[in-house]
């Protein structure tokens, strides 16, 4: 159980590394054409993986359920979610938007209870909690406003929330890098389709090389995120996996202190709440038990 808690926390760490650098990336490339390139690319390597390991057996093995599933994951995780962020968050603040698609982990709990029958207790009630509080220190003031953009944000996240708890239902069935393969592989279809009608695929053609440079950097970053999130999930309840994300945003702040030199009171007092809103949702014995399972790997490594 600690190797699948381990894998989402290490989730967590590279989302805060990713959402730093992506937000260098997507300054340079279209939106949409970004998002494209990056799923494309890691549904690319994915299946390279697939080919080396010979594992396509396992792909034929599939039952039409589990067919549909995987597409199913792909369109409300992999594609149409993504679309309505980005457009979110054209019509709405940054800080605003961020802060709807951290509440994701209050909707997969609520899913999670009712379709997967996992248990939600005082202490994780009381982690929530900090969580949102940590969250709103971040936006400074209550999000008393509630825009379209705000809405389409808020909508990006109950499809993410959805598919979090779909993948979870597949992974007792499934290995981790079947379902991040179906997620990747079936969003970029998906997303393409979109580019199509739009008729926004003339665009990659206007690229140059420090934007496909970008591309392949961030692409790295996501590879590594959906391999670690779904091996990790396989094994970590899907209501405790999604709170622990948002340690990402801690990581975030932590490296805009060391590369940009600023960081701001609310930004350090957040970061601690969603510390220990974390520890309260995942339990203070499994807390222990993760930081002496990290302290072994650290003193086998050196």
């Amino acid at each position: 159980m600690n190797k699948g808690y381990l894998l989402v926390f290490s989730t967590a760490i590279i989302s805060g590394f990713s959402i730093f650098i992506n937000k260098f990336g997507v300054s340079v490339v279209n939106p949409y054409i970004f998002t494209w390139l990056k799923n494309l690319t890691v549904a690319l390597l994915l299946t390279g993986i697939f080919l080396a390991l010979k594992d396509w057996k396992t792909l034929k093995k599939l039952t039409k359920k589990q067919w549909f599933l995987l597409v199913t994951i792909g369109l409300v995780g992999g594609s149409i979610p993504f679309l309505l962020f980005f457009k979110g968050l054209s019509l709405t603040t940054a800080s605003q938007g961020a802060f709807w698609h951290k509440t994701m982990f209050i909707y997969v709990a609520f899913l999670a209870t009712i379709f997967l029958k996992e248990k939600i207790d005082k202490k994780f009630l009381f982690g929530g909690f900090l969580l949102i509080l940590g969250n709103l220190f971040l936006l400074k003031k209550l999000p008393l406003s509630f825009n379209q953009g705000d809405f389409l944000v808020f909508l990006a996240t109950l499809f993410w929330a959805i598919e979090n708890t779909i993948s979870k239902y597949v992974l007792r069935d499934l290995q981790g890098k079947t379902v991040a393969w179906g997620r990747m592989f079936f969003g970029t279809l998906f997303i393409f389709i979109f580019l199509l009608i739009s008729g926004q695929l003339s665009l990659l053609s206007d690229l140059n090389l420090f934007q496909i440079n970008w591309v392949i950097i961030t692409s790295i970053t996501l590879f590594a995120y959906v391999m670690t999130w779904y091996s990790g999930l396989k094994f970590v309840p899907v209501s405790q996996a999604t709170a622990i994300l948002l340690l990402g945003s801690s990581i975030t702040t932590f490296l805009s202190l060391i590369f940009e030199k600023k960081i701001s009171f609310p930004e350090i007092s957040s970061g601690i709440l969603i510390i220990f809103g974390i520890v309260f949702v995942i339990g203070l014995k499994k807390s222990w038990e993760l930081i002496k399972e990290v302290k072994k790997l650290v003193y086998v490594r050196t």
